[in-house]
């Protein structure tokens, strides 16, 4: 059993409510990979590998459109899973996954994670609760796009991946723009508006942002002004 996998496992909301044994026949199963920056982890199409769980660095789920424009539905940092509506559905996966920096993330393989839902009969109902947790997630983004104007969108993204009151974007602001569904000048703006009213700072690196107002950021999230 890796101790690496179990750690990143036990950080996972998905499994939050798997006992001790399920960890550990999770962690047992597990695979730890190394993703470049970069690299592709699956196309859309493919049939999955696994259900992947994020240890380290960030994943952009994305799709493509006929006319190649690309949408980011997900962006997966630590704690946080992608490919799981995939294996436990038994289709293709519906999307692109591609690291956009150094990453390590956890492989659950398909057939022994299948297996396990359906010989440990406890597991699945343990695995409810994280899944709730990504329906809520999905229901989040629906809202932010539709009821949310620019400045509501991103400052609802700075509360909700904040750590210790600091948030790291991603490298490329394009990724979070397509996520939010804002173009790229627009986020600079927002993000410009942001830092002059003294909302927010910038941190060590151009990456970092740290919240100066969390409940003003809250208040703008939740429709303060437009």
């Amino acid at each position: 059993m890796s101790l690496q996998a179990l750690k990143i496992l036990a950080r996972c909301k998905l499994f939050g409510r798997v006992s001790e044994e399920g960890m550990q026949e999770l962690a047992t199963m597990s695979q730890v990979l190394k993703l470049t920056r970069g690299q592709i982890v699956f196309h859309q199409g493919d049939e999955p590998a696994g259900m992947y769980v994020v240890g380290s660095g960030t994943v952009r789920i994305y799709k493509i459109a006929p006319n190649g424009k690309e949408h980011v539905l997900h962006l997966a940092g630590p704690g946080l899973t992608f490919a799981e509506v995939a294996v436990m559905g038994n289709f293709p996966c519906p999307a692109f996954a591609e690291a956009i920096e150094a990453s390590e993330v956890v492989l659950l393989p398909a057939g022994p994670f299948m297996k396990a839902l359906k010989t440990n009969h406890e597991l699945p109902f343990q695995l409810l609760t994280g899944m709730a947790f990504w329906v809520h997630h999905m229901v989040d983004t629906l809202e932010d796009i539709v009821l949310r104007d620019a400045t509501g969108r991103l400052c609802r993204y700075l509360v909700d991946t904040h750590r210790d009151g600091v948030t790291t974007l991603p490298k490329f602001k394009r990724h979070l723009a397509s996520k939010l569904n804002l173009t790229s000048e627009t986020l600079s703006r927002v993000l410009r508006r942001l830092l002059d009213e003294q909302l927010i700072e910038q941190g060590e690196s151009k990456e970092q942002i740290r919240l100066l107002d969390a409940p003003m950021l809250q208040e703008l999230a939740d429709g303060g002004y437009a």
